[in-house]
């Protein structure tokens, strides 16, 4: 008796090598590599490279939550876009058993900086100027060397 074949399941997913055994056999990049490292994650480097430059100075910073976040948005019904500039941060000052928060915006970020350093330095003025805000204070008084290029 012939037995009937049974065709390939079409759900098993994308070949990984073709048909003589060649393609990609592991990853691009080991992990300690730079490539290996995401856009988000190379940025959330940056927040915490900042933060930590600033908890040297503000030890009390180690209270307050940093976050980063794709892209501001908008909260509640019929809030809408205004011609205003996309906020690059925000502060939420801390309440009743929530820790104050500032947010870094990614994307917006991103959009306004081309290489490295300048993204650096721009996350490192949208940090000092959202904890000058919790802090009520300038952000010169946060960071003597805010403001220089």
């Amino acid at each position: 008796m012939d037995t009937p074949v049974t065709p390939r399941a079409a759900d098993r997913g994308p070949r990984r090598r073709d048909r003589h055994g060649r393609g990609m056999r592991g990853p691009i990049a080991p992990p300690q590599v730079p490539l290996a490292a995401s856009r988000a994650e190379t940025f959330a480097d940056l927040v915490q490279d900042s933060v930590e430059r600033l908890e040297r100075r503000w030890p009390q910073l180690t209270d307050i939550d940093f976050l980063v976040l794709e892209v501001p948005r908008l909260d509640g019904p019929g809030l809408r876009w205004s011609d205003e500039a996309v906020p690059l941060g925000g502060a939420v000052p801390g309440r009743e058993g929530h820790p104050a928060r500032v947010v870094i915006y990614r994307r917006p970020v991103e959009i306004r900086t081309k290489g490295r350093d300048e993204r650096a330095a721009l996350v490192h003025e949208v940090v000092v100027e959202q904890v000058a805000e919790l802090l009520g204070l300038t952000p010169e008084t946060v960071d003597p060397r805010y403001g220089e290029d």
